[in-house]
């Protein structure tokens, strides 16, 4: 990519945010498609960036950088161009070049890790699946989640839900999850017994680490503070109840996790938002074992795949989407939001 093509990602993304109710963040990204130069290292690291700058979303790489600098109060000024300040684009594009400078290296160094939000609210647009199937095979459920990122979504069932005038869950939980309904009423009929629950990411947060908990908030869009105090509430859950989480790739994962799947439970695979970023092999591993182990599945001791992917990166949201065997019938289940602001009930 040359320098105007690495601009035009910032201004793609910038649309992006728009789009998925973060203007401030949007601003962010086109005042920085404007002011980035050579005269930083950050700078040089990013218009000269070697890959596929969409794909590694090298913009929100910049904007979490950026971000840590102002949870932490590390740089005063350039927090004053942060919400809930309001700052437009031409005052952000006049701090962003110094503020820059002032934190070269460690702006940087965050350049090196692939964002994750582990998007609490995601878990509001899995729950309705969850249900379905465990009302569908009525055993318990034992969860496998890939790029599980710090594990926050395997401690669903400890969330509190609210669909319109129905609720699920926790009424005493810290995590309180009320999407926007559309479409049919979600079916929050049924319990879930959840026996085992682990999840697998290649570069997985573990929450005991400060620096890991700041470089998780730190990619939560800036204006965006309901989401911020979603993901403080759960992970002040997840220190009460800390998940089973692995480095590992998600292939070997699956691998293992099916071949010690217990009778007279549903196994059930899981995600949300990640499977555009596995490597072609690395999706085509999983189909292959999941299709072969369920040849194997029998009613007492299924399998499901639970997703919320994009069908197209071209649209805006998300499908839910559940194959269960041993029939291996797959169902469309619902249309819902990348951040879980809404859900559309097909059934």
């Amino acid at each position: 990519m040359d320098e105007q093509d690495m601009r035009d990602h910032f201004l793609a993304q910038a649309k992006g945010c728009d789009g998925l109710g973060s203007p401030f963040t949007a601003k962010l990204c086109r005042a920085l498609a404007k002011v980035l130069d050579a005269n930083t290292r950050a700078g040089q690291v990013v218009l000269g960036w070697p890959g596929d700058a969409r794909a590694d979303a090298l913009s929100l790489r910049l904007c979490g950088a950026l971000h840590a600098l102002v949870l932490t109060g590390a740089d005063e000024r350039l927090a004053l161009i942060y919400p809930p300040n309001q700052a437009n684009e031409f005052e952000i594009a006049a701090v962003l070049p110094e503020a820059i400078a002032r934190s070269d290296e460690r702006i940087v160094a965050g350049l090196s890790g692939a964002p994750q939000t582990n998007e609490i609210a995601r878990s509001a647009m899995l729950l309705p699946g969850f249900l379905t199937v465990a009302r569908e095979t009525g055993l318990p459920l034992d969860l496998c989640e890939i790029g599980a990122s710090a594990g926050l979504n395997l401690l669903f069932d400890s969330f509190h839900y609210r669909y319109g005038d129905a609720e699920w869950g926790d009424l005493t939980s810290p995590v309180r999850l009320a999407p926007e309904m559309r479409g049919l009423a979600v079916p929050l009929g049924g319990a879930i017994d959840v026996r085992h629950r682990a999840g697998c990411d290649t570069a997985p947060i573990y929450i005991a680490d400060a620096a890991a908990r700041l470089r998780l908030r730190s990619y939560v869009w800036a204006d965006q503070a309901a989401r911020l105090a979603r993901l403080d509430a759960a992970l002040s859950l997840a220190e009460k109840f800390p998940p089973m989480l692995v480095k590992a790739d998600a292939a070997d994962f699956v691998e293992k996790a099916l071949a010690a799947r217990q009778h007279g439970r549903a196994f059930v695979l899981y995600h949300s938002i990640m499977w555009q970023y596995l490597p072609r092999a690395t999706k085509d591993a999983i189909i292959a074992t999941l299709e072969q182990a369920g040849r194997q599945a029998t009613a007492a001791a299924p399998i499901a795949r639970l997703r919320m992917e994009p069908r197209d990166p071209a649209n805006s949201w998300a499908v839910l989407s559940l194959t269960l065997w041993p029939s291996g019938e797959t169902r469309r289940l619902a249309n819902c939001d990348y951040h879980g602001r809404w859900i559309e009930w097909i059934g």
